[in-house]
């Protein structure tokens, strides 16, 4: 195979002094050996996007390594001093499981501290939540957690906290995203650093986040009753290893079992073919162990530590996996119906929730006359509405169909730590009251409807790809269908135009939310389709939902077969269009 001029020249650069030996011989080694992965290492620049980096970890301008780290580490440095002009900066830092996490975030702390900002660094690796939290405990100006998610091994991530807590959001997205594309040379970079400015910090912090999440329980009293519930719990290989089973013992839970081989804190992640929660395989250790002990709970968390995985007991003393929107509505419902009982809803309170995310949520809002707010697609969009109205309304919880949740304001962004405690508090409400998590969802659909969703992901390959898909999107936009799968479209909200259309009269209403590449359908039965494509790879979501009556539990299956099928019939419409 040929190397392009151009690459190899892109290429050569990182022979030179400015790079580190093990670097250079690594690059030379691809220059010699390797053309087809030195193609790929070094084509592009790994783009600094609005939440940071994520890329398959080595050498090249295309990778994750210590020189593509900290060139985003510096152009955030300058950024955050432009801010901030004549203030004592203040940074924090966390990594998690994930094969050189601990060395991203070590190189981060020493240029942020050679630019003069004092950082906090997490001693060894911790949820993203805390370190969420710790910004704002420890009065920080801006945060950084290494991760990659539930990204295959071979990834690694970066990605950028404000001061309040939560995700960079506008207009600090796009200036980041401006300094960092300032560092074209990792000349520029300052990595002489100052250690005296990097304080280590640890479980004096896991103890203070710990005992605030406690301040959000609401049913200490019944947890004394049930303590004794039986738990299984997983980090799968990942951060929460120790942190939400203490978290767990500290709400009041007792009996809680690991799965020892995925207590193993491992990068490569050797139980599972993907880390992630929403994964039916991830959960099948956790699932086996809860037969053997005879548990009643479920969950797992992915490598981070910001989304849970739920598994609950069915009628037939059966596990099952219950999904993002379930899990979303059992703990709404249950904070809700715990803040009336204790004479919390004095009108202020809200819930937020993503549009993909079932419409459910805002049935059950509406019943406790509570508001429910709608974000684009991203939590980091949920702790921008928690901020705004920080201080005029009560955040009561909130979360998004990717399995990402947030009770209380103590933390800006998804929190599996509190999520595990708050879905354990909810099961022992329940069993106090007679029933199971699943009777629960039960009841929450003959209360407020039965609501059903399904996620379907295409991608197309290479550049080809993201052209047909960007095709698929101008043909929906420009000429939606008339009906989907029979149904009448009613309503089209088009983000990108921030236009809301009433397909029969014509009329047209402003979209408040930021603009998004984002398509919404919404049929006259209630169903709404959602195409949302990757703005970086060659990918396009639709999210469907459907819902209907349910009248009587022993309707239950009848009901579900009938949205099922309605689901299928959508989907397949949509791909046929």
């Amino acid at each position: 195979m040929k190397i392009d001029h151009n690459i190899l020249e892109r290429a050569k650069k990182w022979t030179g002094s400015s790079f580190d030996e093990e670097t250079r011989n690594m690059v030379e080694e691809l220059v010699q050996n390797n053309p087809k992965e030195l193609t790929e290492s070094f084509y592009t620049d790994l783009e600094f996007g609005t939440g940071g980096l994520r890329g398959i970890m080595g050498v090249g301008t295309n990778r994750m390594n210590k020189y593509t780290v900290g060139m985003a580490t510096q152009g955030l440095a300058n950024y955050v001093k432009k801010s901030f002009p004549g203030e004592n900066l203040k940074a924090a830092i966390a990594y998690d499981c994930r094969n050189n996490s601990d060395l991203f975030a070590r190189i981060s702390a020493e240029i942020l501290s050679a630019n003069g900002i004092e950082v906090y660094l997490f001693d060894s690796l911790r949820p993203t939540p805390e370190l969420s939290f710790a910004i704002r405990h420890y009065k920080c100006h801006t945060g950084i957690v290494i991760t990659a998610s539930h990204n295959p091994k071979e990834y690694n991530g970066y990605k950028v906290y404000w001061n309040d807590g939560g995700q960079l959001v506008a207009p600090h997205d796009s200036n980041v995203i401006e300094e960092v594309r300032k560092i074209t040379d990792v000349d520029k970079i300052n990595f002489t650093a100052k250690p005296n400015l990097i304080k280590i910090i640890g479980q004096e912090t896991d103890d203070i986040y710990i005992q605030k999440l406690t301040t959000l329980s609401l049913s200490p009293d019944i947890i004394k009753k049930h303590k004794d519930l039986k738990i299984v719990f997983t980090p799968i290989h990942g951060t929460s290893v120790k942190v939400v089973p203490d978290a767990l013992k500290a709400f009041g839970f007792e009996n809680i079992y690991n799965v020892p081989e995925q207590d193993i804190t491992d990068g490569n992640f050797p139980t599972v073919y993907s880390p992630n929660p929403e994964e039916p395989a991830a959960l099948k250790m956790a699932l086996e162990k809860a037969t053997e002990v005879d548990a009643e709970l479920v969950m797992a968390t992915d490598p981070d530590g910001d989304r849970v995985g739920v598994a609950i007991k069915n009628n037939k003393n059966e596990f099952v996996l219950i999904n993002g929107n379930q899990a979303a509505s059992i703990i709404i419902y249950y904070l809700l119906n715990l803040w009336k009982e204790k004479g919390k809803l004095k009108g202020q309170e809200f819930i937020v929730k993503t549009i993909v995310t079932t419409e459910l949520l805002k049935q059950i809002a509406n019943d406790f006359n509570t508001e429910c707010y709608d974000v684009l697609t991203g939590f980091k969009f949920i702790a921008d509405i928690i901020g705004k109205l920080e201080g005029k309304k009560q955040f009561i919880g909130g979360g998004e169909e990717s399995y990402g949740y947030l009770i209380g304001d103590l933390v800006r962004d998804k929190d599996a730590v509190i999520a595990c405690c708050i879905i354990a508090e909810a099961t022992t409400w329940a069993k106090e009251n007679g029933k199971t998590l699943n009777d629960l969802l039960t009841e929450i659909y003959l209360k407020y409807g039965f609501y059903k969703e399904k996620l379907i992901s295409i991608t197309k390959k290479g550049i080809e790809g993201m052209k047909e898909i960007r095709s698929m999107m101008e043909e929906f936009r420009n000429a939606p269908p008339t009906s989907i799968n029979n149904i009448k479209l009613s309503t089209v909200k088009d983000y990108q135009k921030s236009i809301e259309l009433d397909v029969e009269s014509g009329l047209q209403k402003p979209i408040s939310l930021p603009k998004s590449n984002v398509l919404q359908f919404f049929l006259e039965d209630g169903s709404i389709i959602t195409m949302r494509p990757s703005g970086t790879e060659p990918k396009i979501k639709f999210y469907f939902s459907v819902s209907g009556k349910l009248e009587k539990r022993k309707d239950f299956e009848l009901v579900n077969k009938q949205l099922e099928n309605k689901l299928t019939g959508l989907a397949e419409s949509i791909q046929a269009k």
